[in-house]
């Protein structure tokens, strides 16, 4: 259309930066032997950018994937430190379950991805594995793309995590 004109909307993350980093994210899973991943990238303003399911994975995976990213961002922390903090504290966790319309999943796997200068462009969700290993799979993901992840590392013991 002549005249048509549409107006450019920056991005946090794009479309490049996050198909990376899930890609990555799937390497890392393959590499440490987990089971079939899902994995979702999401912007700071909690939308989708890039969803990978592999083959095998169970069809809830994905909402539970998106679901830790979400509840990453939400909360402006990892979800392992969601995890720690309520887990004194269901009321408090089905409050926000709710108040989130159910994104809001509050186990590891939810990985913050951070820009230069420090703050949160976007988040990770993995499902598949243990928690502990979905998360150690994110962590590797946006290293592997260039990125910081907050947590820095995986819990010491992620290879044994049990399902």
């Amino acid at each position: 259309m002549s005249g048509y004109h549409l107006v450019d909307i920056a991005s946090t993350l794009t479309l490049e930066i996050a198909q990376a980093i899930s890609g990555n994210t799937l390497a890392a899973g393959r590499e440490a032997n987990l089971l079939p991943l899902t994995v979702a990238v999401l912007d700071a303003g909690a939308t989708l950018v890039h969803f990978q399911r592999e083959d095998g994975c169970g069809t809830v995976r994905g909402d539970i994937a998106i679901g830790k990213a979400a509840a990453a961002l939400g909360m402006g922390i990892p979800s392992r430190t969601i995890r720690d903090r309520l887990k004194e504290r269901p009321a408090f966790q089905s409050a926000i379950a709710a108040a989130s319309g159910g994104k809001f999943i509050p186990v590891p796997g939810g990985v913050l991805i951070l820009g230069a200068d420090g703050k949160a462009i976007g988040a990770v969700g993995v499902s598949g594995d243990a928690s502990d290993r979905d998360e150690y799979a994110a962590i590797t993901g946006i290293r592997a793309a260039g990125l910081v992840s907050d947590p820095a590392e995986p819990v010491e013991n992620w290879k044994s995590a049990a399902l």
